[in-house]
């Protein structure tokens, strides 16, 4: 078996997706398939259809998108552990993908994350009417500089930073005007750029505690069983392997921001030496990479990265 001492297993979340994903896996490996039949079991629908074929207007749609990235992310997970024997010493996902990460520390059974995914995606779009909250990416200023421009330009409604993704990288959120102000402040203060996000939903602030309330009602329902490895957690940006702790911080994650750039430098004073981004997309091995360039990046998202790795790994 690889040597798993340095080496976290890292998931993506939401803003990941496309269309075709997971499909070469599925064509592959028969361990993806089952990971996709499992989950269309649980979620009543067909998952590998809006994965595989879209459209790209309903894989978009937070219920949908949750559980489909859940779905790509584990059927990566298992491919892998058929056909290689690395083990992870740490996980940890961007705010969805935490969900993954408890997956594959066997706290949580996929059939119950899909279906309290697809819940938590449905509440999330349900907490604010369509039109009235936003998110926007401010890249350039720090994340101290960042929180003092929500604060200012907050005036009575709610923004705050809600992703804090590091290599200068902080995304607000909250209501539209107040995002919106932000933005302006923002660029009047030198961010190198602010990009408005087109999303559904303002995610992790104040205003999902609607959604935080429901998630801890849906959450009562799951067992969850011992951790086979530590978790980073977005809201603590520090490992728990407490399964008492995981539904309080699930719940708790909705409204926090998600402290990326935290969690990555917990993980290598850890001893972290090497991340394996799996699931869909390159969004985390870039953001570590920006992060710290000593952790080496390797990625899985179809057949070719699972058949590499072994020899990427050297082992």
């Amino acid at each position: 078996m690889t040597d798993r001492t340095r080496t976290a297993f890292v998931f993506p979340g939401q803003g990941s997706q496309y269309v075709g994903m997971g499909q070469s896996l599925c064509d592959k490996f028969p361990e993806a398939r089952a990971v996709f039949e499992e989950a269309e079991d649980a979620l009543g629908f067909g998952l590998r259809e809006l994965c595989f074929c879209g459209p790209e207007a309903d894989l978009n749609r937070t219920e949908n998108t949750q559980p489909a990235i859940l779905a790509v992310s584990v059927a990566a997970l298992r491919a892998l552990e058929s056909r290689c024997g690395l083990k992870p010493a740490w996980v940890a996902g961007h705010s969805l993908g935490e969900y993954s990460a408890l997956v594959c520390t066997g706290a949580l059974g996929l059939a119950d994350a899909a279906r309290v995914v697809r819940e938590r995606g449905r509440l999330m779009q349900q907490a604010v009417p369509e039109g009235e909250g936003g998110m926007a990416a401010i890249l350039g200023l720090e994340a101290a500089a960042v929180h003092g421009i929500c604060a200012e330009a907050a005036d009575g409604e709610v923004v705050a930073p809600a992703n804090l993704n590091g290599g200068g990288q902080v995304v607000v959120s909250g209501a539209r005007a107040a995002v919106r102000r932000a933005a302006q402040l923002a660029r009047d203060r030198g961010a190198r750029k602010v990009v408005e996000l087109a999303v559904s939903a303002p995610f992790h602030c104040a205003l999902m505690k609607p959604a935080a309330e429901g998630l801890r009602e849906v959450l009562e329902a799951v067992e969850v069983r011992p951790l086979s490895v530590g978790v980073v957690t977005n809201v603590e940006a520090a490992v728990n392997a407490d399964p008492a702790r995981v539904k309080p911080l699930l719940v708790e994650q909705v409204m926090a921001p998600v402290r990326w750039d935290e969690s990555v430098r917990a993980l290598v004073d850890l001893g972290c030496e090497r991340a394996v981004e799996l699931g869909p997309g390159r969004v985390l091995s870039g953001l570590i990479r920006r992060i710290d360039r000593s952790v080496r990046n390797l990625h899985v998202e179809a057949p070719e990265n699972v058949d590499k790795l072994p020899t990427e790994l050297g082992a």
